[in-house]
Order: structure tokens, then sequence, then C-alpha cells
């Protein structure tokens, strides 16, 4: 079935009329295939589906948006470029819930890095297609939101934080603005830090999926 994005997926293997959806959303310059190699220890009621990013880097790399170095080495990122894969993010689970049973009101983003980070954007922006989000080695980026989402009702998503204190990628500092940001919103949230660098451990993954199943 061709959809806006390319994806894998696990069918659940506990058929309901409509079965709840975990989508898998990957870090800059990785794949569908990344995310999904856990598929298989993921609670079986659920459907799981990898998307890839839209923005090709070459060899089997690809990016949600691109990340600019000045000649003093900053980092910037392609807001625009954000935005629109958040759209398209939020499109892409249209035509799943459209073309495959399931639930839309039970519908989790997990996303690593830049796909944490686009994952907190497409669940403020569009509240109402989110249930759940984990986000892994990512931060709150409100410049690239939707420019009215304070309007939105924001209250009935439920958020699992996670990163490692020796990231070197992404700060720790930046992560821990994540759960005062969330709670001025009224979001609940649990924020976790682990002594790891820029992955996911063992540990996060147990944490995360005791998480979904509580």
């Amino acid at each position: 079935m061709k959809l806006s994005l390319d994806y894998l997926i696990r069918e659940p293997k506990i058929k309901l009329d409509q079965n709840p959806l975990i989508l898998l959303l990957h870090g800059y310059g990785s794949n569908e295939e990344d995310l999904f190699s856990f598929a298989t220890e993921l609670p079986d009621e659920y459907y799981i589906i990898s998307a890839r990013a839209p923005y090709d880097l070459q060899y089997g790399s690809y990016a949600w948006y691109a990340i600019n170095f000045d000649a003093d080495e900053n980092k910037f990122s392609d807001n625009e470029q954000a935005k629109s894969s958040r759209d398209l993010i939020a499109g892409f689970l249209d035509e799943l819930t459209t073309n495959y049973p399931i639930d839309s009101d039970k519908i989790t983003l997990l996303g690593f890095s830049q796909g944490a980070i686009l994952s907190y954007a497409v669940a403020l922006s569009y509240p109402e297609k989110i249930q759940k989000v984990i986000a892994l080695s990512g931060y709150v980026s409100d410049a690239i939101f939707k420019e009215d989402y304070l309007k939105n009702h924001l209250s009935n998503l439920k958020i699992f934080a996670s990163h490692g204190t020796a990231d070197q990628v992404i700060p720790v500092d930046w992560a821990r603005k994540t759960k005062p940001f969330l709670d001025k919103l009224g979001i609940a949230s649990d924020y976790k830090e682990y002594p790891i660098g820029h992955g996911i451990s063992p540990q996060i993954f147990n944490d995360f999926k005791n998480w979904l199943k509580a």
C-alpha cells in the first residue's frame, strides 16, 4: 500500500476490531529499520509501524529536517522542513487509520532524537490525533509547533521522556526543560534520566514498556 511515507509494519498478534498503534519515528541520519528492530518486543495488541523520514541523506540515511552548521560550528535546524514533516506525519496517521483497523483514539508516537522532537511537535499541534508520546533523547522545540497550539485541548496527552546524562548530541540540560514546559500546559508526563549517552538502553526500554502498560 503506497502512503505518503515509506514504512515497515508489524501486525498485532492479538487482533481486535480496532487495535492501538505505536508509530516509530527514527532519528537524524537513520532509517525505518532502526527502531523497528525492537518491534517484536513491544506489546502484542499494537500495530507497530515504523516510518521513514522524507529527506534522503543518501546511503540509507534519512532526516525529518536538515541540520546545518555555520562557520562557528553552531547548529541550526531547518524549522520550515520540520514543520512540513510535522504535518506530513499528521497526514500519514490519517492514512493509516483509513487503511488499517487502527483505533484512532489509541495512537502512541515513539520517537528517538529528531523523531522525539517531531513527536512533541505532532502531539501538541494535533492532540486530537495522539494519546501518548514516548520521547527518547529529544527535547521540546516549540518553534516547530503550530502557531495556535495553545488553543488546543492538551490535557488528554500523556508523555514519557527519557534522556542520557552523558548525551553528547543533545545536552541533558535541553531535555530537563521538558517537564516544566509540559507541567505548565497541564500535560501529564514522566521524565527519567539514565547514565548513558545518546541511545536507548534495556533499562529505558523496560521503563517505557511498563509505562505503556500502566
